[in-house]
């Protein structure tokens, strides 16, 4: 593991990670406070949530980090699936010696929250999933159609954008195969079981409007599941819905997401 540390009122410290066969770039602001993990959305990087983060403030331990050949530094792998996702969050935890912390998950990330919540409930303060992790059919073999034309289609530009972080460095099908795998994921009878087990207090930010490859109200429909999982299980509320799109709601709304964050403290300082 390699370390640099800045210097500044708090230590930050950021390093590579190792794991599997890959490693990964994390920030630890070393903060006072709450250890909180932030887990990016599928192809986004840890610079995605630094709203949020100024939004609450230094008070907290904020932990970021990139997935695999994601952002700038992160090594490449021979696996991106959606367990090595999940494993990743026990490595990054492990090298900075924490036992508990808060997730906060957007999009894929809310995915990877959700399970690792369900999973670890005795490691877990809770969870804050940003407009991710609904239970529903979304994906049949015409969505999966959709999807591959898509990363084809993006392939071409890919490669331009790889050395400045904002693209993954993976190839288009593999791209294609891990957005396909969210799909199974995300059915019903999949994620169903996950969130109605969950036993820590979970929030939901919900965006409005529509995501890449989403048309019409398709993703609207999506988050109306959120209905009956509410209803099943009490430990799952929505924090707010906000006016954002999917891709917008880290930028515009995080004041929304670290009131739900507030919230998810509050309730464990309540109970201990």
């Amino acid at each position: 593991m390699t370390t640099n540390s800045t210097s500044s009122t708090i230590s930050q410290w950021t390093g590579m990670v190792p794991v599997d066969d890959t490693a990964l770039a994390v920030t630890d602001t070393c903060g006072p406070g709450i250890p909180v993990v932030y887990l990016n959305g599928q192809f986004a990087t840890q610079g995605y949530w630094r709203r949020v983060i100024a939004e609450l403030g230094a008070g907290w331990r904020h932990i970021t980090y990139d997935e695999r050949a994601r952002g700038r530094k992160s090594k490449r792998s021979a696996d991106y699936s959606f367990e090595a996702a999940v494993r990743d969050v026990d490595a990054v935890l492990a090298a900075r010696g924490v036992d508990r912390a808060l997730l906060v998950g957007w999009s894929y990330g809310a995915f990877v929250a959700a399970h690792w919540a369900d999973r670890n409930p005795d490691r877990t303060l809770g969870a804050v999933l940003v407009d991710g992790a609904f239970p529903y059919d979304w994906l049949d073999e015409a969505m999966e159609q959709r999807i591959r034309k898509m990363f084809r289609r993006m392939g071409w530009f890919l490669p331009l954008l790889r050395p400045t972080g904002l693209a993954p460095r993976m190839t288009a099908e593999q791209q294609a195969d891990s957005n396909i795998e969210i799909g199974v994921i995300s059915r019903e009878r999949e994620l169903g079981p996950v969130l109605d087990n969950i036993t820590v207090p979970v929030r939901y930010v919900v965006a409005s409007g529509t995501s890449l490859g989403s048309r019409g109200d398709e993703q609207e429909r999506i988050r109306t599941s959120l209905d009956a999982v509410t209803a099943r299980n009490a430990n799952i509320e929505i924090s707010a819905k906000v006016a954002s799109n999917h891709g917008a709601i880290l930028k515009k709304e995080s004041p929304a997401i670290a009131e739900a964050v507030r919230e998810i403290a509050a309730l464990d300082h309540k109970q201990h």
